[in-house]
């Protein structure tokens, strides 16, 4: 039995229900228990406690821990979420959207976690836009940004799927850009402690060898059927917001075709939490990342 750690409850992390509800790691021989992190630190956290054996996540909890204590045991391995879920959603039409237009405009940043404002700000650095220049909005929760654009509050906001296919539905907001458009950044993986993988390495690449062909489902099954396979999971959202934010995760490429976490993808991450002073020193690939290869 593998105490599994959801890090939190959202249609980016679709791979992992897939493998879960269609029997792909019991397949492997695995007996998975999945258990909702009530916190994305405590997924870390509870690792190092002995709460859970294995969580799925961000590269980026890993070496924020590491930035903490050069000796920590955390380590992650595979990629299953490739690429940045959140969108960039404006009051208006802008098909042709540039960096520079965010000037003037005030600007709402996702800030539940640190890797979205991470990444947005190391894009909008190499873009050579002054950061301090820009009106960023007072924190507010991903939940109202939907009422947020509606009420003229602001002109545009980062936020995650259902919110982005929510406000273009309700006719309040356009889709301006999709961070996925980056490339490959090693958004979500799983991690352990070094000593769990050293002593269950064949676990560990059962897990990545039954997400496999929950990879493959996500990136190639209609929308609509995958809607309605994952919906009792988000009861609150109606069934055709949640087929159009799978479809658009799609079409961006969101998801991982295989398990390999490249070293690319690593250090576009690592930069982006360089620049943004998440973390102050470089932290070497094959110190937080175990190579593995699917059981």
């Amino acid at each position: 039995m593998i105490t599994l750690y959801e890090n939190l409850r959202t249609i980016v992390y679709a791979p992992f229900y897939l493998a879960d509800l269609r029997g792909y790691w019991a397949d492997q021989g695995l007996a998975v228990n999945i258990q909702l992190s009530p916190d994305p630190v405590e997924t870390a956290e509870g690792l190092l406690a002995g709460r859970a054996d294995i969580s799925w996540g961000g590269p980026m909890r890993v070496m924020l821990h590491h930035e903490r204590d050069i000796d920590c045991p955390l380590v992650a391995f595979g990629q299953i979420v490739a690429r940045d879920p959140f969108v960039l959603i404006g009051r208006k039409p802008n098909p042709a959207f540039r960096f520079e237009d965010l000037r003037g405009l005030r600007l709402g940043i996702a800030h539940e976690v640190p890797t979205p404002w991470m990444t947005f700000q190391d894009d909008l650095s190499r873009a050579g836009i002054d950061i301090s220049a820009l009106s960023l909005s007072a924190p507010a929760p991903m939940t109202t940004a939907v009422a947020r654009l509606a009420a003229g509050d602001i002109d545009v906001v980062q936020v995650l799927e259902p919110y982005a296919s929510t406000a273009v539905a309700q006719g309040v907001g356009h889709i301006w850009h999709r961070f996925a458009s980056r490339g490959d950044i090693g958004y979500t993986s799983f991690y352990t402690t070094r000593s769990y993988l050293g002593a269950n390495r064949e676990t560990c690449a059962a897990l990545l060898a039954g997400i496999a062909p929950a990879l493959h489902a996500v990136n190639t099954a209609v929308p609509d059927a995958l809607a309605a396979e994952l919906a009792h999971l988000f009861p609150t959202v109606p069934p055709a917001i949640l087929s159009a934010a799978i479809g658009g995760y799609q079409a961006s490429g969101l998801w991982a075709h295989d398990t390999t976490l490249p070293a690319a993808a690593f250090l576009r991450l690592k930069a982006a939490l360089l620049s943004g002073g998440l973390i102050s020193r470089d932290i070497p690939y094959d110190h937080v990342i175990a190579q593995m290869e699917a059981k």
